[in-house]
């Protein structure tokens, strides 16, 4: 197995994985609509999920960064300040996840009059982020099929 070959496994790994992270948010952006509701294990998963696809982004992208970002600047540079965008979008779609997953998860730990404010924290971020992976997700999908490792 070349280096080569593993990287290009874990790129297409990694857009797989952020689908699916997509398909996961949608979970608690429906689930937690009814502030009352609590899903714990799954918005924890979620979280988790949406946090392992990040991971392994962050986990290739020196090599990307050497190996086929600059070609992808060199020959289309809308392309490549796409994949700009991405990461940053990625980030925020990773941090809403888990602000929403502890706002969700903190519930029962805070005062009652406090759990409204924290239910509606957690559904609006988990919202947010599913909008933001889904977008990351399709750039990310344009981007490796203009050119990849």
């Amino acid at each position: 197995m070349t280096a080569e070959f593993l990287l290009r496994l874990l790129e297409r790994v990694h857009g797989h994985l952020g689908w699916l992270a997509v398909v996961a948010l949608i979970h608690p952006a429906l689930l937690l609509r009814n502030p009352k509701r609590r899903a714990p294990l799954a918005i924890l998963l979620t979280a988790l999920a949406v946090t392992a696809a990040g991971a392994l982004g962050a986990w290739i992208y020196p090599d990307y960064r050497v190996l086929v970002k600059p070609l992808i600047f060199q020959d289309a540079p809308a392309v490549g300040w796409w994949f700009e965008r991405k990461e940053h979008l990625a980030v925020g779609a990773i941090s809403l996840t888990w602000i929403g997953a502890l706002a969700h998860l903190g519930q029962p730990r805070c005062p009652p009059e406090q759990r409204p404010a924290l239910a509606r924290i957690a559904h609006r971020a988990s919202l947010i982020a599913l909008l933001l992976a889904a977008a990351v997700a399709a750039i990310g999908t344009a981007v490796a099929s203009y050119r990849s490792f």
